[in-house]
């Protein structure tokens, strides 16, 4: 399959694109600038481009529309309301009229659990953009899957990450690790490919593994601060402390038993994950 990346120079683009380099299929990469290494084809362009965006897309057999300024640019007010209305509203629309236009009819749309926010620019331009895709998936008949990761920017973005442990910090109070996100795209790429014309709009969480049970995470540190963190991770307790991150932190678990169910999503990379990771950093 040929399946175009929007914003594809990105984090997500880039280890999406090289996956599906080793599935057989061929990325495009849709982007303003090029990433530093290419996998697959780039092509320069803005989603904004509107007399130029349907002969981009024609010829796909899928868009993952990844294109947006993220929470992240809210909180550091790099960018304000009309970056956020013209990227990830507008640039939603133009992206599923494009598709229309050029005869595309599968989309995985990337959209974020910050639709919880809506007192965020970045919540509201979201929850707008998950508007669109459900009126072209209503009215025009494409097959759209609406996928909500948590912020999954990974740690080797230096430009967001100064180091692994402040990275281990944002990801404590739970989260989704970028290739468990690149896994539920991938998935739900087959899935709006090989399904025929979907009956629903799917839209799903997606969110990281889990050692802790649901009763464990109910009951939290029923014994004392830290005393769920050490029935699991005992020999990481040193370890955790003399970075400055705190075991007695309960993370925040989302339910995920419908992108389970219809993308056979199963995340992989857990706290178990991180901390094995940290004990092999040199930082």
């Amino acid at each position: 399959m040929r399946v175009l990346l929007t914003g594809g120079s990105g984090d997500l683009g880039q280890v999406l694109a090289k996956q599906l380099i080793e599935k057989g299929h061929t990325p495009v990469a849709l982007d303003i600038q090029p990433a530093k290494t290419l996998h697959g084809e780039f092509i320069q362009g803005s989603i904004l481009d509107r007399e130029k965006l349907p002969g981009i897309f024609a010829g796909s057999d899928c868009i993952v529309h990844i294109a947006a300024w993220h929470g992240i640019h809210e909180f550091r007010q790099d960018k304000d309301s009309y970056d956020f209305f013209d990227l990830n509203v507008k640039g939603t629309f133009e992206v599923f009229q494009a598709a229309l236009l050029a005869g595309v009819k599968n989309i995985v749309f990337i959209s974020t659990t910050s639709v919880d926010e809506p007192d965020s620019y970045y919540g509201m331009s979201k929850i707008l953009a998950e508007q669109i895709a459900d009126f072209y998936f209503r009215k025009h008949n494409l097959n759209v899957v609406t996928l909500r990761p948590r912020a999954f920017i990974p740690h080797w973005n230096h430009a967001v990450y100064k180091s692994y442990v402040e990275w281990a910090k944002w990801f404590w109070g739970g989260a989704v690790h970028i290739d468990d996100v690149a896994q539920a795209v991938l998935k739900a790429i087959d899935y709006v490919s090989s399904n025929g014309q979907l009956k629903e709009h799917l839209i799903l969480p997606i969110d990281g593994a889990y050692e802790y049970t649901d009763s464990e995470l109910a009951n939290w540190d029923r014994e004392g601060p830290g005393s769920t963190f050490r029935k699991h991770y005992e020999k990481y307790i040193e370890l955790v402390e003399s970075k400055g991150l705190d075991p007695a932190l309960k993370p925040r678990k989302l339910a995920i038993s419908q992108t389970r169910k219809h993308l056979g999503y199963e995340p992989t990379f857990s706290l178990g994950s991180l901390l094995r990771e940290l004990s092999e950093q040199k930082d």
